[in-house]
């Protein structure tokens, strides 16, 4: 492995913007004391973004401090990622060229030599026009899309010398680039389509809703979540979104109606014995024979068998984690089951509207019904707002938001947790709406104010993946 030294230039200081702060300190919490140092990766990458796309020794300096570690730690880490850039890099695009085995046998080195035709002779150095530098890299984990090329946190995989010449040709013009493979397929599957696991859940039949559609209309980042050329946007925190938490809340209330159900159509399971009572001292227990005369009165009679309000929790408590919970009537009770079937009936909608009412209220795709925000059939005076200047947001996005009827930043601002949940179904990009702030920008930009991803999209920036 090559030596990795630190740019003879650097910058007299270096610290983070006060919201690139409050995530610091908001990612440090997480960890106990005395472990901190953990998050010495991300912190890196946070500086990395908003110091240009590369790593300068005052910001190691600054997290070291930050973390209470020598300063020697931090830069041990920085220098043996080639994740970490420690020198400038280009304007737009810093291309990484993976020249291991996999992607040298498929075409590798010709990717290299437009490298140093079109960009520069040598590896790190910046072109003429200042917007392009590359290195060659080990592997970077897509070998079945051989060749392939990284530019920040997206790979472009399965190129050709003439489509590597198109992508660097579009991001010089500002172009919105599509990471993955370049020639049409999808993912790592063959180039003539999937071979197997042909048949996807499409909620068209109730049934309970799939976290990834494998055929998607589009392609997501092969790469870990986060800032592209296209959008920015992560925060490491691996914590979920209160829309990925309202769509869990909506499954869990989905299969808790679904387990009720179940539990309807059950009619030879046995019952689950409620826990006995302990007779007094002074008091003879029933006998065998009189609990059964017992519960052969309650068939005959048709009454519902008592429900212990333990067994309602437990059951909706099994069905959050995922568990069919069915019923189990007594023997007595299945014999009669024309008589005590409307009284299963009611206790399933009983603890299916339960379950809707504190998940809010759900059809049977398991989405949010009641929660769709306000729709407008076209802008406001025939204009409608760039909705680009919200930070994660493209012109494909805004286009599928101009569909979905948001036309205006007041709309967006006005969202709610279950409207959000409701919108975040119907995008192809999951918890981007809450990862990067869009009712926080929204808010400020319907009042006419700007934010800093606004600003750069103003002047025209073609990557704010770089700067946070």
């Amino acid at each position: 492995m090559a030596v990795r030294r630190l740019a003879a230039e650097q910058p007299e200081c270096f610290e983070f913007t006060p919201d690139n702060l409050a995530w610091a300190k908001k990612l440090i919490d997480r960890y106990p004391a005395g472990r901190q140092a953990s998050a010495v990766i991300p912190l890196l990458w946070r500086a990395q973004e908003q110091h240009d796309g590369w790593v300068c020794e005052p910001a190691i300096r600054y997290i070291a401090d930050m973390l209470d570690i020598p300063h020697i730690r931090v830069l041990e880490v920085a220098t043996f990622y080639t994740m970490f850039q420690l020198q400038p890099v280009g304007s737009k695009a810093h291309i990484q060229v993976c020249g291991t085995t996999p992607c040298q046998l498929r075409g590798s080195e010709d990717l290299i030599k437009i490298c140093k035709s079109r960009i520069a002779k040598h590896m790190h150095e910046i072109s003429e026009d200042g917007m392009f530098s590359w290195e060659e890299v080990e592997c970077l984990g897509a070998c079945v899309n051989a060749p392939m090329v990284q530019i920040f946190k997206d790979t472009y995989e399965d190129l050709t010398p003439d489509s590597f010449n198109q992508l660097i040709d579009d991001i010089a013009e500002g172009k919105e680039v599509m990471p993955g493979p370049q020639n049409g397929r999808r993912f790592s599957m063959p180039e003539g389509g999937q071979t197997s696991l042909t048949e996807v859940n499409d909620n068209s039949k109730g049934e309970l809703p799939v976290a990834h559609l494998i055929d998607g209309s589009e392609r997501a980042s092969h790469a870990f979540a986060g800032p592209s050329i296209n959008s920015g946007g992560n925060d490491f925190d691996g914590v979920p979104t209160p829309a990925e938490d309202a769509v869990a809340k909506v499954t869990a209330a989905f299969a808790a109606k679904q387990s009720g159900a179940d539990a309807a159509k059950s009619e030879d399971t046995p019952a689950k014995a409620a826990p006995a009572k302990t007779a007094p001292k002074n008091e003879p227990a029933k006998s065998k024979a009189a609990a059964k005369d017992t519960e052969k009165s309650e068939a005959k009679t048709g009454a519902a068998p008592k429900t212990d309000k333990a067994e309602i929790v437990e059951a909706t408590t099994s069905a959050n984690a995922g568990k069919s919970v069915k019923a189990k009537p007594a023997k007595a009770e299945a014999k009669s089951t024309s008589k005590t079937a409307p009284a299963k009936k009611a206790a399933s909608k009983s603890k299916s509207k339960a379950a809707e009412d504190q998940a809010g209220s759900t059809d049977t795709s398991g989405e949010v019904a009641e929660a769709a925000p306000e729709q407008l059939k076209e802008a406001r005076g025939g204009k409608a707002d760039d909705l680009k200047q919200l930070k994660g947001v493209g012109p494909k996005l805004e286009g599928v938001l101009y569909e979905l009827g948001f036309f205006h930043f007041d709309q967006i601002a006005a969202w709610t947790a279950a409207e959000v949940a409701w919108v975040d179904t119907r995008l192809k990009f999951k918890g981007r709406i809450e990862r990067d702030g869009w009712i926080e920008q929204a808010k400020i930009l319907a009042e006419g104010g700007e934010t800093e991803f606004s600003k750069r999209s103003s002047k025209g920036a073609s990557s704010p993946s770089k700067k946070r």
